[in-house]
């Protein structure tokens, strides 16, 4: 059973910073592409952030500048480094990997539980 837990999350002032982790556990053979998600009250979820396999990245426009995915392949973790936030960040972060399992032919899209950010002005 593939487990996504995340952490890292909490309330933060305007300007400030946070770094999100998610560790990934469970008879993992491979990770592809993983990426981060947020969801705020009453808004659709968000793609924030994505780095592929062989480290290359994108962001949303909206955090662009200011977010930094990164990946430890060896450690099965992915970061988001959340620098000059601002109240619009507000929300709940997920993490995604599509992982391929041991005992598994194809690779699925995995969710982690969620951590809230809040961002006071």
């Amino acid at each position: 059973q593939v487990q996504l837990v995340e952490s890292g999350g909490g309330l933060v002032q305007s300007g400030g910073s946070l770094r999100l982790s998610c560790a990934a556990s469970g008879g993992i053979f491979t990770i592809n592409a993983v990426s981060w998600h947020r969801q705020a009250p009453g808004f659709e979820r968000e793609l924030v952030a994505g780095i592929s396999s062989d480290g290359r990245t994108n962001y949303a426009s909206s955090v662009e500048g200011r977010f930094t995915i990164s990946r430890d392949n060896a450690k099965n973790m992915v970061y988001l480094q959340m620098n000059s936030l601002e109240p619009e960040d507000t929300a709940v972060y997920y993490c995604s990997m599509n992982i391929k399992r041991h005992t598994a032919a194809l690779s699925y899209v995995y969710w982690g539980q969620g951590t809230q950010v809040t961002v006071s002005s």
